[in-house]
């Protein structure tokens, strides 16, 4: 028996004969609650910390990389190019760029590309002849497929073909005394 008394849960026979091992005594304890007091705290203070850091306007760049850090000005456009679903109308722009490279020189310089409509798939291209665009119309079947070879299977379904004094070419002059809300010629007869 000890000066203090008999331990709780003990019948006051020999305290070493239980093979527990002492019980952890007053400052046993005290380390044992300061030390889930500090964990307590400090989860307390990652989550404040994070909220803190939420309001500034997000969590810091750190010394490893992820999606936050500066990237090269090519990736980043091919980033945006790929989320906003742009593949195919920026594949249609470089055509239009290569133009010469694809049809040949003597083609390109007779005929331009003008739009691309990409719902109908359809790539508008004008022509400075009737008889270039004769010519065009003949090789569009062969344009159309190496176009689909290069921008990948159905981008191109149709070439239209427009020759110098198509609708939308600037080449119909009104003169000085027209009649505001007129449609033309055809709008005095009938």
């Amino acid at each position: 028996m000890s000066v203090d008394g008999p331990v709780p849960g003990n019948s006051g026979g020999d305290q070493d004969k239980g093979g527990g091992g002492p019980e952890p005594s007053g400052v046993d304890l005290a380390r044992v609650a300061l030390r889930a007091a500090r964990e307590a705290a400090r989860a307390r203070g990652d989550a404040a910390q994070q909220k803190r850091q939420a309001r500034r306007g997000g969590l810091r760049s750190g010394a490893r990389a992820d999606g936050r850090d500066p990237m090269a000005l090519g990736s980043a456009i091919n980033r945006l190019i790929t989320e906003r679903g742009w593949e195919t109308p920026a594949a249609v722009g470089g055509v239009m760029g290569r133009w010469p490279q694809i049809v040949g020189g003597d083609v390109a310089k007779h005929c331009v590309p003008e739009r691309y409509d990409e719902d109908e798939r359809v790539l508008v291209v004008r022509c400075d002849s009737t008889a270039w665009a004769t010519n065009l119309r003949l090789l569009a079947p062969t344009l159309v497929a190496r176009l689909n070879e290069d921008l990948g299977h159905g981008s191109v379904r149709v070439i239209k073909v427009l020759g110098p004094g198509g609708p939308g070419s600037g080449a119909r002059r009104y003169g000085p005394l027209r009649a505001p809300g007129s449609k033309g010629p055809g709008d005095t007869y009938g």
